[in-house]
């Protein structure tokens, strides 16, 4: 069997390819900045599918946020390692995922837009990375942690609007309190932040939170395609939920930069699993 895995800060997608059937399955987010080795093993315990064809698996190739750097490698590897045990390991960024499901074999940039943010140039054949991903401290531009926190300021600075932040607080359980213990005193912050960003998504037509939508993706624009030089010659392509539940907001702002929008996938897991399957010389 062949297991393949797009992970993120909040959900891995899983899918595994044997001769009989395929599987596809879910798993919390597997980013080795919040997570060990160990970490990795408990989580995939978890699940049922993976449990029951840990042994029959050959070859896993996990494509995940923060793995772009050797030692994080290792952190995921080593996880993966020990409960895939009769298995080859390849793990690699995020961003060749992505790569791999939107532009295939063709030149283009490639964007994440969920609860992270990110992008590199594809020439085709290899992904060139940037000085971009500083994750959601220091970057994380036009991402879910992006624009939850922006929400969730907003709305413990009383600057949103009366009608939205009414409705915000029936939602929502939060105070100064709640919101400090949970960023910085419990594990994956990031993915607190992001499900803020999700308020925005029933209340998108509101003015104060397309004009959110607006900035965000502008200053994705500024900060990262903009760092290519042949940025509107080239077609941009974007995975995530962000940039998938609010592509019509995205494209506007892209085509008021003169910049072209190819693909937009929610999840890039199917198109990641074509690909490599193509590329294994099996016809699923």
């Amino acid at each position: 069997m062949i297991l393949v895995a797009d992970s993120g800060s909040s959900k891995t997608d899983w899918m595994a390819y044997s001769p009989t059937h395929t599987l596809s399955f879910s798993t919390q987010g597997i980013n080795p900045y919040f997570v060990n080795a160990h970490d990795v093993v408990r989580i995939l315990s978890k699940n049922r599918d993976l449990s029951a064809y840990a042994t029959a698996i050959k070859e896993v190739y996990f494509f995940g946020s923060g793995c772009s750097t050797p030692d994080k490698h290792e952190i995921i590897s080593n996880g993966l390692s020990a409960f895939f045990t009769n298995a080859f390991i390849s793990v690699d960024d995020d961003l060749i995922g992505s790569a791999y499901a939107t532009c295939g074999d063709k030149k283009g940039l490639t964007c994440i837009l969920g609860t992270d943010s990110n992008i590199s140039y594809f020439d085709g054949v290899n992904v060139h990375s940037g000085k971009h991903g500083l994750g959601y401290v220091l970057g994380d531009e036009g991402s879910g942690t992006f624009f939850g926190r922006k929400v969730l300021t907003s709305y413990l600075y009383h600057t949103m609007p009366a009608e939205l932040s009414e409705i915000f607080a029936k939602t929502f359980e939060v105070t100064k309190d709640i919101v400090i213990n949970n960023i910085y005193q419990k594990p994956f912050p990031n993915s607190y932040l992001a499900t803020f960003s999700r308020f925005m998504i029933g209340h998108k037509e509101h003015p104060f939170i397309q004009q959110m939508l607006k900035d965000g993706f502008q200053e994705f624009i500024d900060t990262n395609v903009k760092d290519y030089k042949a940025y509107k010659t080239l077609e941009c392509n974007f995975v995530g939920s962000i940039a998938y539940y609010y592509r019509d907001e995205l494209r506007a702002v892209f085509a008021e930069n003169g910049i072209k929008v190819g693909k937009i996938l929610q999840k890039p897991i199917e198109g990641i699993y074509e690909y490599i399957l193509k590329r294994e010389g099996i016809t699923a």
